[in-house]
C-alpha cells in the first residue's frame, strides 16, 4: 500500500530536512550513520503506479524499502531530466529523510571542450590547430623527410604556379608551419605534412580526451540519477519517489452494439433501447522500463504543463569591477549623540532580521506539527500525495457496471479511468486496454440536413450516455444485430449528455425540399419626417421523405439551418435546438411519405425620404389598412410643399435660359453694329433693341432674387414642417 501526504508543508518539510550530509543532525539517541554509496538496485523502488493525461504527461510512482542510509540509482532519457528536475519528489517514511539526488551534470560542449589543453571546440583546421600549439614539441612527417621542434607560428605565404599553357600564373596563400630545431629555424609547407604528432604525451591524452567528450555527447541517450536516503542501519523503511515526464497522449476507442428489438422495427425506433458500449484505451510505454503489474489510471483532464531547461547549467554574467583603492582620510566634525527615543521606528535591517526569524520559527512549527514524534504525518491509500483515489474502497469511486474492467471517479475537475486489475506493459511496446463495458440508451434514427451528403440522409442513432461515465472524444466502430454498420466519431460527452451519431448512408429514404419566400408590408408611419416601412417577410422550407424500406420504418431528425434573426413560427418547438440548427423529428413507415413544413418570419424596417414617397402607392396601402388617413394627408401636404418649390426652382432655371439667350443675342448686335453706318435706319433700331434687352435683363435679374427668397423661404417651412413630424 503507498502512502500519501496530507499537506504540501508535510512535504516540503521531508525534503528539507536533510539536504546535506555534513550538517544532518543525527537521531535523537543514535549516531548519524554516513550514506553507503552500495547503490540499491533500482528494481527495489519498482513502478507501482501510472497516470497518463492527455496534454501529453505521465506520473509515474515508485515504492519500495531500503535500509540504513542507501542511494537509489534511476535512469532516464536525457530529454526527461528537465521533467524530471522539475517534477521529481522523494519521500523516506517510518523516520528515514531524505539525502541529496544526484546526477551527471550536462556542461555545454564547447564549454567542456574549452577546458581541455587542446581546444577543439570550434572544429579548428590544422593550421588552426598547430598555431594554437605554439611552443609545442613536434614531430613531423612530410614528403620531404621527418623533422621535430618546437612550434613558433603559422603564417601564409603567396605561391605562384606557373601557366601550363601559356597563361597567366595562378596566385594564393598557402599556409606554412615554422619550428625551432636542432639545425635551427625551419619552414614546412602544411599541405607537404602527412603525419604529426605531439611529443608531450600529456597533451596528446587532453586531445584524446576531447575528442571522446564529441564521440559520448553524441551518444549521450541515458542518465543516471542517484537517490539518497538516510536513516538507522539495520531497519527497514518505505521510501516512495513521484516524477513526471512526457508520455504519449492516451487515445479512446469504441465499439457500440445495437440489437435487433421487434417493437423498435414496427415503430420505427421511437422508445429507447439498450445498446451496448465497450470502451478501450490504447496505451504506449515508450520508456525503457517494463511496467509489471502496476496500477494504471487515465486521467481526462489536461494540467497545465511546460518545459524549463534547468538540466543545462546556467552561466551568468558578471559585470568586471576595479579593485577598491582606499583613498586619502580627511578630517570631518561628528554630530552630538542625542539619547535614542521610546517610540522610534527601528530600522530597515532590524524589521528584516525580525521578519527572517518569525519566518524560520513558523517553518520548523509547522514541520513539527505535520512529522511528529514518528515522522511525517501520513494516510494508508493506494496512491501518492492525496488520500483516497477513485476505485479504492470507502473513495466514493462508482462502478461501471456491467463487465466493466476499470473504476470511474473524479479529482478535482478530472475524470479518471483507473484499472481494477494490475497491467503489464512491455517497454517499447503498446496495449489497449478495456476500460467500460457498459449498455446505453440509444435508439436507431436517419439525420438529414440539406447541406451534407449531397442533399442524402444519413443512417444514425440518438443516444443519452447514462453509463454514469465521461466519454472521451474517439472513433466508435457500430454493429448493427451483429454486423459492422460503419463508423462513427464520439466527442467529449458528458454523463446525461445526449449526442447524434452517424455511421452510414441511408439510401431507402430518398429526401427532396422545395423553398418559398414572401414578403408583405406591415404598415407604414411617419418618423421624424421620415416614412418608416415595416415588411413581414416569411421563409417557408418543405421537407419530402419517401421511405422505399419495405420492412423498416424510420425516424428521421431533420437538422433545418437556424439564424437568430428569424422566428420559428411553425412548428411550433423543434426537438432539439443547438447554435446552428433546430433539429425536428419526423416518423416515416416504411413504404410511405411524410413530410414537414418549417415556417420562419422576420420583421424588418426601412426608412425613406417622405418627399420622395410614391402618394399614389401609399393611398392604395391605405385602403388595406396598411397606413393611416393621417399619414397619407401628411405626405399629400409635404408634397404640396414640395411641389411648391419644385416650381419655383424651374421658374429659377426658365429666366437663367432667357438671360442666356439675350446675352448671346447682344453679341450678335453688337457685332453688326460695327459694320454698318452710325447714321442709318438700322444702326437707329438695333440700339433700340439693346435698351429694350437692358430693360428685360435688369427685370429677369429682380424677379430671379425675389424667386430665389421664396425656395429659401418654401425650403425652410419643409424642413420644419418634417422635422419633428410624428404621425402613426
Amino acid at each position: 500500500m503507498l502512502v500519501r501526504l496530507t499537506t504540501l508543508t508535510a512535504l516540503l518539510a521531508g525534503l528539507a530536512v536533510s539536504i546535506s550530509p555534513a550538517v544532518a543532525a543525527p537521531p535523537a539517541g543514535a549516531p548519524a550513520a554516513a550514506p553507503s554509496r552500495n547503490a540499491v538496485l533500482g528494481a527495489e523502488l519498482p513502478i507501482r503506479a501510472i497516470t497518463l493525461y492527455r496534454s501529453g504527461v505521465g506520473s509515474f510512482q515508485r515504492a519500495g524499502s531500503v535500509e540504513g542510509s542507501r542511494t537509489v540509482q534511476l535512469r532516464f532519457e536525457t530529454e526527461q531530466m528537465n521533467d524530471i528536475l522539475k517534477s521529481l519528489v522523494l519521500l523516506d517514511l517510518d523516520g528515514g529523510k531524505v539525502d541529496a539526488v544526484s546526477y551527471g551534470s550536462r556542461e555545454p560542449l564547447e564549454r567542456r571542450l574549452r577546458s581541455f589543453g587542446v581546444d577543439i571546440s570550434q572544429a579548428p583546421s590544422v593550421p588552426q590547430l598547430l598555431a594554437q600549439l605554439r611552443g609545442v614539441q613536434i614531430e613531423l612527417s612530410t614528403s620531404d623527410g621527418a623533422m621535430s621542434g618546437s612550434i613558433m607560428g603559422v603564417e601564409n605565404r603567396k605561391t605562384v604556379v606557373p601557366a601550363t599553357t601559356g597563361g597567366n600564373p595562378a596566385h594564393f596563400d598557402e599556409p606554412y608551419v615554422t619550428l625551432l630545431t636542432a639545425d635551427g629555424i625551419r619552414t614546412v609547407s602544411i599541405a607537404r605534412i602527412t603525419r604529426f604528432e605531439l611529443a608531450d604525451k600529456g597533451l596528446n591524452d587532453e586531445l584524446n580526451r576531447a575528442l571522446a567528450a564529441i564521440a559520448e555527447h553524441r551518444a549521450d541517450r541515458v542518465k543516471t540519477v542517484e537517490l539518497g536516503f538516510r536513516g538507522d542501519a539495520g531497519r527497514q523503511r518505505r521510501v516512495e519517489v513521484a516524477y513526471v515526464h512526457a508520455m504519449p497522449v492516451w487515445k479512446t476507442s469504441y465499439r457500440l452494439v445495437l440489437p435487433e428489438s421487434e417493437s423498435q422495427l414496427k415503430n420505427g425506433g421511437k422508445p429507447d433501447s439498450r445498446a451496448r458500449i465497450q470502451g478501450w484505451a490504447v496505451v504506449e510505454n515508450t520508456t525503457d522500463e517494463d511496467w509489471k503489474d502496476v496500477r494504471l489510471s487515465l486521467a481526462s483532464g489536461r494540467p497545465v504543463g511546460f518545459q524549463m531547461d534547468l538540466y543545462s547549467p546556467v552561466f551568468a554574467d558578471r559585470p568586471m569591477l576595479p579593485v577598491p583603492v582606499p583613498g586619502a582620510l580627511a578630517g570631518r566634525n561628528f554630530e552630538d549623540a542625542r539619547p535614542a527615543s521610546p517610540s522610534a521606528a527601528p530600522s530597515p535591517a532590524a524589521l528584516a532580521a525580525n521578519a527572517l526569524e518569525k519566518s524560520a520559527a513558523r517553518a520548523v512549527g509547522a514541520a513539527a506539527i505535520q512529522q511528529g514524534p514518528g515522522g511525517l504525518d501520513r494516510a494508508e491509500s493506494g496512491g501518492f500525495g492525496k488520500p483516497g483515489l477513485p476505485g479504492d474502497p470507502g473513495s466514493g469511486g462508482g462502478g461501471i457496471g456491467g463487465e466493466s474492467n476499470a473504476t470511474a471517479g473524479e479529482i478535482g475537475e478530472q475524470f479518471l479511468y483507473t484499472l481494477d486489475a494490475p497491467v503489464t506493459i512491455e517497454r517499447q511496446r503498446s496495449a489497449m486496454l478495456p476500460i467500460l463495458s457498459a449498455e446505453i440508451a440509444a435508439r436507431r434514427v436517419s439525420i438529414f440536413n440539406p447541406s451534407d451528403n449531397a442533399g442524402r440522409p444519413l443512417r444514425g442513432l440518438q443516444m443519452t450516455n447514462d453509463s454514469k461515465l465521461h466519454l472521451m472524444p474517439g472513433p466508435v466502430a457500430v454493429y448493427d444485430g451483429g454486423t459492422y454498420a460503419g463508423d462513427a466519431q464520439i466527442p467529449h460527452t458528458s454523463r446525461g449528455q445526449g449526442r447524434l451519431l452517424a455511421y452510414a448512408l441511408d439510401v431507402d429514404v430518398v429526401p427532396n425540399t422545395e423553398v418559398k419566400s414572401e414578403s408583405n408590408i406591415v404598415s407604414v408611419k411617419i418618423v421624424s419626417g421620415l416614412v418608416e416601412q415595416t415588411f413581414r417577410d416569411r421563409l417557408t422550407r418543405s421537407y419530402g421523405f419517401q421511405n422505399n424500406d419495405p420492412s423498416r420504418a424510420r425516424t428521421m431528425i431533420v437538422e433545418h439551418p437556424r439564424s437568430r434573426e428569424w422566428e420559428l413560427k411553425e412548428p411550433e418547438k423543434p426537438m432539439e435546438t443547438t447554435e446552428s440548427v433546430y433539429r425536428f423529428e419526423v416518423p416515416v413507415e416504411s413504404g410511405k411519405r411524410a413530410d414537414l413544413k418549417v415556417v420562419e418570419e422576420v420583421v424588418r424596417r426601412s426608412l425613406n425620404a417622405l418627399t420622395s414617397t410614391d402618394l399614389g402607392w401609399l393611398v392604395a396601402i391605405s385602403k388595406e389598412g396598411k397606413a393611416s388617413p393621417a399619414v397619407v394627408d401628411a405626405v399629400r401636404k409635404a408634397a404640396g410643399m414640395q411641389g411648391e418649390m419644385n416650381a419655383l426652382e424651374r421658374r429659377i432655371k426658365e429666366l437663367d435660359g432667357e438671360r442666356e439667350a439675350i446675352g448671346s443675342d447682344q453679341n450678335r448686335i453688337r457685332q453688326n453694329l460695327q459694320t454698318i453706318d452710325r447714321n442709318g435706319d438700322l444702326h437707329a433700331r438695333l440700339m433700340k433693341k439693346l435698351n429694350e434687352q437692358e430693360t428685360r435683363l435688369e427685370q429677369i435679374l429682380s424677379e430671379r432674387n425675389a424667386t430665389s427668397d421664396a425656395i429659401t423661404k418654401k425650403r425652410s417651412e419643409l424642413e420644419a414642417y418634417l422635422r419633428d413630424l410624428k404621425v402613426d
